[in-house]
């Protein structure tokens, strides 16, 4: 998803980590990053990154900032609960309801349509909750999904405590689990292993890719569906999670410990093809430490001699809306990244800044689990000319919502603003087509030996080096 702090936002169709999908963004995420010089080591107006980023973020972050003022997204309960209609005042309201009350105001005062305000009888849905009793945070929490739900909006939903905190941390670039990554295998769509993460519990048990969960704590895996699974997996560190798995037809049940899991979102590594020595960069979510990652990625990369680069962008769902500038501004020369269109239909448009850190060929890989702030990175990109997009559609998530702290553990994801590309497009329900749409089914696991796609980004990095300039985009 596109969270504003992003993100995301977006719940991704084939593949699922222990997170959930995100489904918005937050506005209160500067970039963080130490000095890298551009290729060659000439000093340029990014020879201080950490500096440029933070005020290419500055007019972004402002305009989230003024938003979240409009809207009331300050975090915390905010006193004075204005009462509905025929219910008693909010004095005579208890804490649980004063909760729905506080959440059907945040969203009234911040949602991007106003409009379906009336299409749903919004005040009356506040009046119908609380007619019904509410004296539990559980009560209040069906209360403010049961509001929500005649929106329609799936980006635009009640974070309960568990699922809040799961997603803070996922912001952060890491979860409490036991370091899956989970997928559909697509001959019978049972739930399998895409990959261990490093230095993970599963890691260190030799689960590999391509294993077949079939129940976690003895529930069916094919019952609970990707989502529910992942999410079963996840816990507080220190508990522990029974697994039976399934792998060249021989069972076996495991019991792991859970404990917190880098997430590793930012990976590289070179390739050597026909000669060329090829950059590997893969951003796997928009997490607050990936644009200081990049930035020693492109510094390590760069010092090898690469030729080119991939960046791979399959499965990426998106996170913070302000990473995946920053890593647009890694790429591009004081070109537009993104605008942004707020409830009231006022627009933001963000710029890069002057000058590049990375500035050489490259190709960018995309599928339909690309998403969100993602979206927003390779939309610019592509827009820009500065990389053709290479694999299949992408997910379509063009807008951007907020989170909000509710006061009691648990939080609101708001959709807030609209996005469209520099060109102007609108990829909501629509996303991206690529330059290049490669061929044979889609790998499973990104990144990995039986990566075809990737094979095929190679050959055409390679070829677009042969080419001359004006002829690079496949």
């Amino acid at each position: 998803m596109v969270w504003l702090r992003e993100s995301t936002n977006h719940r991704d169709r084939r593949v699922s980590a222990e997170r959930p999908q995100p489904q918005s963004a937050q506005p209160f995420a500067t970039p963080v990053g130490g000095p890298v010089d551009r290729a060659g080591g000439k000093a340029s107006a990014k020879g201080q990154p950490l500096k440029a980023w933070k005020l290419l973020a500055s007019g972004l972050l402002a305009t989230l900032l003024q938003w979240s003022l409009m809207g009331g997204l300050i975090a915390g309960l905010v006193a004075g609960v204005v009462a509905a209609p025929g219910v008693a005042p909010a004095a005579a309201l208890n804490d649980a309801q004063q909760l729905v009350v506080e959440a059907w105001r945040l969203v009234n005062q911040s949602y991007v349509d106003p409009e379906r305000f009336e299409e749903v009888h919004w005040k009356r849905l506040r009046q119908q909750a609380l007619e019904k009793p509410i004296s539990s945070s559980g009560q209040a929490y069906d209360a403010i999904e049961a509001m929500l739900e005649p929106l329609g909006d799936p980006y635009t939903r009640l974070l309960r405590p568990a699922d809040y905190a799961t997603l803070r941390s996922n912001t952060q670039g890491t979860v409490s689990g036991v370091g899956l990554q989970l997928g559909l295998r697509a001959a019978d769509q049972a739930i399998v292993v895409i990959a261990p993460l490093d230095g993970s519990p599963a890691a260190d048990a030799g689960i590999g890719s391509g294993t077949a969960v079939l129940k976690v704590n003895g529930q069916s895996t094919g019952v609970l569906g990707l989502d529910q699974t992942a999410a079963a997996l996840r816990g507080q560190a220190g508990t522990r999670v029974l697994v039976q798995l399934e792998r060249d037809g021989q069972q076996r049940e495991l019991e792991l410990e859970r404990r917190a899991v880098d997430l590793k979102p930012v990976r590289f590594e070179t390739r050597e093809l026909a000669g060329k020595r090829l950059g590997y960069l893969r951003i796997t979510q928009f997490a607050e430490p990936v644009p200081e990652q990049i930035q020693q990625a492109l510094s390590t990369l760069t010092g090898q001699g690469i030729d080119g680069l991939i960046l791979d962008l399959r499965n990426n769902s998106g996170g913070l809306v302000s990473a995946g500038v920053a890593v647009a501004n890694v790429f591009l020369d004081g070109q537009p990244i993104v605008e942004t269109q707020d409830r009231d239909g006022l627009s933001s448009p963000q710029q890069a800044l002057a000058g590049q850190l990375y500035g050489g060929p490259m190709l960018t890989l995309v599928n339909g689990g690309t998403a969100s702030a993602s979206e927003i990175l390779a939309g610019a990109l592509q827009d820009d000319g500065r990389s053709a997009l290479a694999g299949s559609r992408t997910f379509g998530k063009g807008v951007i919502q907020t989170l909000i702290n509710l006061g009691d553990s648990s939080g609101l994801a708001v959709t807030v603003a609209r996005y469209l590309t520099p060109s102007g497009r609108s990829i909501q329900n629509l996303g991206l087509v690529p330059d290049q749409l490669l061929a044979g089914d889609e790998p499973l696991n990104p990144g990995g030996p039986d990566d075809t796609w990737l094979a095929q980004a190679q050959e055409l990095v390679v070829k677009q080096l042969a080419q001359p300039a004006t002829e690079a985009r496949p």
